[in-house]
């Protein structure tokens, strides 16, 4: 069942090249849709126990795959999301095929990171995530598509070039016949070596993170592409690294882990303060969003970096829900452009014409800002509670960006939604059926586990543990 659903939707995506225009749409819903269902079923059986075939027998490399608590939680909001984003597209983007056809393709790609176990599986699923990507900037993208794609492809090349060069390194040197993680586990390598392939992925992970100073491509890759935020939607589901780090990193590198777990842990509290306050200065609300993600993903990598159970735990409960609500705030903005014909935080009275659109809006900024109640808040207390007992100088630096978070969130909330409406503009409708299903549907989970978060805590914590102990921790 796993196979079925890591093809399923690329089979859709190729289905929409041979189905007539008007066809499309519901092709596309109902490869998403089936992809979520066998998700549902695959958690209900627990995940998928590891399973392993010769791939190129003669280059080491193995189809090795499985779910265990991480990676379903990781695959089942991935599913849940794609599917919204296929939802929306559907019906609010002009030409939606291409559309349709990359989100799905994009869909298959993070499923596919999030079940490997195989290093060049991963690193395959990885590069090809990104193909997508990029054809939806450059199809869909505004009038700097070209620089920011640019920039995006030669950040995440670069990373990934020295990531393989370490997945290779880490093959020769630990002496494995394969590439699969289990069997380089079992030969560990010498401490000697790891500082240099440990940062070959680290290369390649903080540029998807991201985290500075490898942000760089960010800004401009949600500001350029399509206003109806969907390809932002994916592109918040595919900052991986801090998964990477976790899955990968961390385990095949334990004691140069140890020796950087300050130096990193000091960049990821800069990155959040960092970002926070360039959040602040924007009045683009793809580039508040970008950057808040920035700063979300600063949490992530302090608590992956800190090498804490609890940091750890908290890490990827913010990974998984943050793309929950963050890439409902893209929708939500799309939502704005549609009616106002831009994205600047400038717009005022939003809230007098469209009310239910805004107060919707607000709940998901107050997980964005971690209001406890919300899912936002049990991952950033957690990975507070963790890094304190690691470095309380850096879990307090980071803790700053949680305060800057609700200035900046805040601030511009008010700009677009609360302040008096620009004489002359014309009434604004509110949300329509689709826009709330989409809308209270994230709220809906953000609130759910922002209350009961024991389901998801109990997915990720035996997975921590494993690792952890791995580590001696």
């Amino acid at each position: 069942m796993i196979n079925v659903l890591l093809y399923l939707p690329a089979l859709a995506a190729l289905l929409l090249v041979f189905t007539p225009g008007a066809t499309k749409k519901y092709i596309a819903i109902a490869g998403s849709l089936f992809a979520f269902i066998v998700n549902l079923l695959l958690w209900q059986q627990g995940g998928a126990e590891v399973t392993s075939v010769p791939w190129v027998p003669a280059l080491g490399m193995t189809y090795t795959i499985g779910l265990d608590g991480v990676s379903l939680l990781l695959t089942l909001v991935t599913s849940f999301m794609s599917l919204l984003c296929v939802l929306y597209a559907a019906f609010n983007v002009e030409r939606p095929g291409p559309m349709l056809a990359n989100v799905l393709l994009m869909e298959s790609g993070l499923l596919g990171i999030f079940a490997s176990r195989d290093l060049i599986l991963f690193y395959v699923f990885f590069e090809a995530t990104l193909i997508p990507a990029l054809v939806m900037l450059a199809i869909y993208g505004g009038p700097r598509r070209v620089q920011a794609l640019t920039k995006f492809a030669v950040y995440t090349i670069i990373g990934s070039l020295f990531m393989l060069l370490s997945m290779i390194g880490v093959k020769y040197y630990s002496g494995s016949a394969t590439f699969a993680l289990a069997d380089l586990l079992a030969k560990p390598l010498d401490p000697k070596v790891q500082m240099w392939l440990l940062l070959g992925f680290v290369a390649a992970f903080a540029v998807k993170l991201p985290m500075f100073p490898l942000h760089g491509w960010l800004p401009e890759f949600h500001e350029e592409n399509h206003n109806s935020g969907v390809p932002d939607v994916m592109g918040t589901l595919y900052k991986v690294g801090g998964y990477g780090v976790f899955r990968f990193a961390l385990p095949l590198f334990p004691e140069a882990s140890e020796e950087l777990r300050f130096i990193l842990m000091a960049l990821a509290a800069f990155t959040t303060l960092y970002a926070a306050w360039i959040a602040f200065q924007q009045t683009n609300w793809k580039r508040v969003l970008a950057y808040a993600g920035l700063s979300h993903m600063g949490l992530v990598a302090l608590g992956v970096f800190s090498m804490n159970d609890i940091a750890t735990t908290g890490a990827l409960y913010l990974l998984a829900f943050q793309g929950v609500y963050m890439g409902a705030l893209f929708l939500a903005v799309g939502m704005i452009y549609n009616r106002t014909g831009h994205v600047n935080t400038n717009s005022g009275g939003i809230m007098d014409d469209a009310p239910v659109l805004s107060g919707l809006t607000m709940v998901l900024w107050f997980a964005a800002i971690a209001v406890p109640g919300l899912a936002g808040f049990i991952g950033e207390f957690s990975i507070m509670l963790g890094a304190y007992q690691v470095s309380p100088w850096l879990a307090f630096i980071a803790g700053l960006s949680v305060i800057a978070a609700g200035a900046y969130a805040l601030t511009a909330y008010q700009k677009t939604y609360w302040e008096t409406k620009p004489q002359g503009t014309v009434a604004l409708k509110d949300i329509t059926g689709l826009e709330g299903l989409i809308l209270i549907s994230a709220v809906g989970v953000s609130v759910i586990y922002g209350i009961y978060s024991s389901p998801a805590i109990n997915m990720i914590r035996p997975v921590v543990d494993r690792i952890m102990q791995g580590l001696g921790g």
